[in-house]
């Protein structure tokens, strides 16, 4: 294995190690919420209607994909 194969291999390896972590992070600092808990919050602020989702952004693919944006087009 060529030493620019294997540094490659390491930089991969590395992006995944620290994307999986940044993932643990951030399950971790996410707060629990019981049924109970979303309830009152619902009552207390609402529940956002369907109308504004064309101003929300799906940002699943790119936590999934390391902070990259994907191009695909609607």
């Amino acid at each position: 294995m060529e030493i620019k194969e294997l540094k490659a291999l390491i930089k991969e390896t590395m992006r995944e190690v620290l994307q999986e972590e940044r993932l643990r992070l951030c399950q971790i600092l996410i707060p629990y919420v019981t049924d109970d808990e979303q309830r009152e919050l619902e009552t207390e602020f609402g529940v956002p209607s369907e109308d504004t989702d064309e101003e929300l952004v799906d940002m699943t693919d790119w936590v999934k994909n390391g902070n990259q944006i994907s191009q695909k087009s609607d």
